[in-house]
């Protein structure tokens, strides 16, 4: 089943939360396609306003003394065949605490078995070195693939559940703001790449996986 969210990243929370000299860094690796990779419209990189830098910026909010490395490997237009393939020499050489995985929105083209495929050979790879890793499922589209997202929500949901993963769910997140009466266009910069508010969405499903620890937990 999915990691348990409280207990699951406690001891990065722990880290997080030392002093000097008792701290150290702590390697945060977002991997995945355009939408990690901070891609707006037209091209533009907007790394300040992408879950990555977003989540560096709320990370230090809370723990302030902590000292830490978002490391962005995300690669535009990639899909999760191409994120495997690299994952070693891109990924793991960085010795990341923890990995953040999104493919799902370039995946729609390979489809869900390929995927699977190499989301687990990913997956299996950080594990075997005791990483912790946070699935995400796909911020929205303005187009016809909603269906097909939704598929590939699921089968991200599903290696979350088979491996014991944390899990991001971003799709729901997405479909929430819809439901609760805002429109999709209001979370998207461009046909598939969210703008700031869309990646604000992402960033706090990401942080729901960090404890607050109360100060006798800090050891």
């Amino acid at each position: 089943m999915t990691a348990d969210r409280d207990t699951y990243l406690r001891d990065i929370s722990v880290l997080l939360s030392k002093i000097w000299p008792a701290n150290r860094t702590v390697n945060i690796v977002c991997h995945g396609h355009s939408v990690p990779g901070g891609y707006f419209g037209f091209h533009v990189v907007n790394t300040f306003n992408a879950y990555p830098h977003l989540l560096h910026l709320k990370l230090k909010e809370r723990y302030p003394m902590a000292l830490i490395n978002v490391i962005v490997t995300a690669v535009g237009g990639e899909n999760s065949e191409s994120g495997a393939e690299r994952f070693e020499r891109g990924v793991l050489c960085h010795k990341p605490d923890l990995i953040t995985m999104d493919y799902a929105l370039n995946d729609c083209g390979i489809g869900l078995e390929r995927s699977h495929k190499a989301w687990s050979s990913m997956i299996e790879k950080a594990l075997s070195q005791n990483i912790k890793i946070i699935l995400l499922t796909p911020t929205g589209r303005m187009d016809d693939k909603a269906e097909i997202l939704e598929q590939h929500a699921e089968q991200i949901k599903s290696l979350a559940d088979k491996y014991g993963l944390g899990l991001a769910d971003s799709f729901a997140g997405f479909k929430n703001y819809c439901l609760n009466g805002g429109e999709l266009s209001d979370l998207m910069s461009w046909i598939n790449h969210p703008n700031r508010k869309g990646h604000e969405i992402v960033a706090e499903k990401i942080m729901q996986w960090f404890p607050i620890l109360s100060p006798g937990e800090i050891k």
